[in-house]
């Protein structure tokens, strides 16, 4: 099954690493990052305790501004080669810049320059916190955030494991960031129940919800969701290779479509869960049905959600017409 073009609004740039790339610049700077990889090359991944383990371990060899061009030029490119034309990507002031303001701002820098070197797709990053580390550190990056809005930086988010923690922990961080223009979004609802996502729109009053697939089970909160136009980043994939749910014919993503829910379709870290946008949609194709009418009309939602300014979206309608 393929359709192009597509958007992508659930990336983590650290996260859609390739292996190669990260196993080269280990290399080159005389890191062992040997017991992160299996023998075939690919992330030694297991349940998600050990994916966050080698996820930080394989972004830990990117340190600086240079390191975080290369891997934007990576990743683009590869999308695009797939038909993606609009990316938001979440980059974590945390991890790439230890919420240091100056080297924060030289990473949104290199990384605008390279994405206009890659043709024919869009970038917008999405500046996150990273739930585990704490509300201080949140607080760092939210300020980081608002600090380079206006350009690529146009959303910020929180990832991380949301079963650490309360949402409450961080409106202060969510509050700094809406003052600052940018649009809202958080994961919940993936290994936290439907109270992870209801909590999220109670206390941060996000637009987006990362995953959120687990509100299907509460019915009256999926009605909410549909009436109040809260659009779902849905990562199928990745939902299926961390054990969420046992495989793709049990992903509650069509049974959320038809009861209003406005979801939209992404691979969160690609590589280490061995998908890519267009094994997401043959695997829907194959297991409900989905038909280019369908993947159009996922598509403009994602359109209609991004974090980008009026005339970036009229454009991105216009291709998907």
């Amino acid at each position: 099954m393929t359709f192009s073009p597509k958007i992508e609004l659930h990336l983590h740039l650290e996260g859609a690493a390739p292996p190669a790339f990260i196993r080269g610049l280990a290399r080159e700077k005389d890191i062992d990052l040997s017991g992160i990889f299996r023998t075939d090359g690919s992330y030694d991944t297991g349940d998600f305790k050990r994916f966050l383990d080698v996820y930080e371990a394989a972004a830990s060899v990117l340190t600086t501004p240079e390191d975080y061009a290369r891997l934007t030029v990576a990743v683009l490119e590869d999308l695009s080669a797939r038909g993606v034309i609009y990316a938001e990507v979440f980059t974590a002031p945390q991890i790439a810049a230890k919420n240091d303001l100056p080297l924060w701002r030289d990473h949104v820098a290199a990384m605008t320059e390279a994405a206009d070197t890659v043709p024919g797709i869009e970038l917008r990053q999405i500046a996150t916190c990273v739930r585990h580390f704490g509300p201080e550190g949140a607080r760092g990056a939210a300020r980081c955030a608002a600090e380079t809005t206006g350009g690529q930086v146009t959303g910020f988010g929180m990832g991380g494991d949301e079963r650490v923690l309360s949402p409450e922990d961080f409106t202060w961080a969510f509050d700094c960031a809406r003052e600052a223009g940018l649009g809202l979004t958080s994961h919940a609802g993936e290994f936290g129940g439907p109270e992870s996502v209801r909590d999220t729109l109670d206390h941060l009053k996000v637009a987006r919800i990362g995953h959120g697939v687990r509100a299907i089970e509460d019915l009256a909160l999926v009605d909410r969701l549909a009436e109040d136009g809260i659009v779902l980043e849905v990562n199928p994939g990745s939902n299926v290779a961390l054990g969420v749910y046992a495989k793709i014919d049990a992903h509650p993503i069509e049974r959320l479509r038809n009861r209003g829910v406005k979801v939209t379709v992404s691979t969160d870290d690609p590589p280490f869960f061995h998908t890519d946008m267009d094994a997401e949609y043959e695997a829907l194709h194959r297991a409900f049905g989905w038909d280019d009418d369908i993947f159009r009309q996922i598509n403009r939602t994602a359109a209609e959600a991004a974090f980008c300014d009026a005339d970036t979206r009229t454009t991105l309608l216009k291709a998907l017409e």
